[in-house]
């Protein structure tokens, strides 16, 4: 019993490092998700301990050998979304909090831990003996995967996406994006009219303000 329950374990603790490696895989290929995976110290330490582990190079690679993952790259990095998404880099709370990282001894050790994890270096020099290495492997020399590569240019979805620097849209949202106060977070209040008073507004200051009636 006690050896069916720690084989259990193993399984269940493999099949989670695998699941969270693939969602990291997967934020750190699409350029509107990968803003969320390093700006906060708690997401920056979240992907660290990932990338120590070989579960997500697995993912990245068997990511990197599919056309449509570059498809999507391009799709995302042509939504105005994924600018305004960057756009947290320029909000002042966002350093206070890596302020207060620096400072704080946790922080520091989440960082370190994986590296000082023995564990971590038993997957790595186990990894060439896994199963997923040897899979990226047999599909390296798959005549299939380099069909999908000399077919992706003409792939509906490539087509639209070489087309997309074409339509004025595309200009207008990254404007309207650029023009919303909302997308600099708590600078976006200097954008904003309603902002200032009428003292320093020069508009507003020399519109007499109405008397009111007398009773």
């Amino acid at each position: 019993m006690k050896l069916s329950a720690l084989a259990s374990a193993l399984v269940l603790s493999s099949i989670a490092s695998v699941s969270f490696a693939a969602d990291v895989a997967s934020q750190l290929v699409d350029p509107a998700k990968v803003v969320g995976a390093v700006a906060t110290p708690k997401a920056a330490a979240a992907t660290v301990q990932a990338l120590m582990d070989p579960a997500t190079s697995i993912a990245l690679i068997q990511a990197g050998m599919n056309p449509a993952t570059f498809t999507k790259v391009g799709q995302s990095a042509l939504d105005p979304k994924t600018a305004a998404a960057y756009m947290v880099f320029a909000d002042p709370a966002l350093y206070t909090q890596w302020m207060a990282a620096s400072m704080d001894p946790n922080f520091a050790m989440s960082m370190v831990t994986p590296m000082m994890n023995p564990n971590t270096y038993v997957k790595w020099m186990s990894a060439p003996m896994d199963p997923r290495v040897l899979n990226l492997g047999m599909q390296a020399i798959n005549p299939a995967l380099y069909t999908q590569w000399m077919t992706a240019p003409m792939s509906p979805a490539n087509v639209n996406l070489m087309m997309a620097p074409l339509n004025p849209n595309l200009y207008t949202g990254f404007a309207g994006v650029a023009a919303d106060p909302k997308t600099y977070g708590a600078m976006g209040q200097f954008m904003n009219p309603a902002t200032y008073s009428s003292f320093i507004n020069p508009i507003t200051a020399l519109v007499p303000v109405a008397a009111p009636a007398a009773k």
